[in-house]
């Protein structure tokens, strides 16, 4: 699975979703100001920060928390099944 994790610099919730994912394997970040961040952002409806999207081998979304920041210990459980 692929942790992919949106952010923008002004984003006051940002760095907690950055120590949620800190220690995770497969993490990608995201700058939806960057145009790179914004076209995978679109992708998977992503149109707030801090997001994360769990995908599967196949890019089919597992589970996401949109404008929010998960607790890294559901982040991990879900990473476990």
């Amino acid at each position: 699975m692929d942790v992919k994790l949106f952010i923008r610099d002004d984003c006051p919730e940002c760095p907690a979703a950055l120590r949620a994912v800190d220690g995770v394997a497969n993490v990608f970040v995201y700058d939806i100001t960057d145009p790179t961040g914004y076209a995978e952002a679109s992708s998977l409806r992503v149109d707030e920060t801090p997001s994360i999207v769990v995908t599967d081998s196949s890019g089919r979304e597992v589970v996401g928390w949109r404008g929010e920041a998960p607790d890294a210990s559901d982040l991990r459980a879900v990473l476990a099944h």
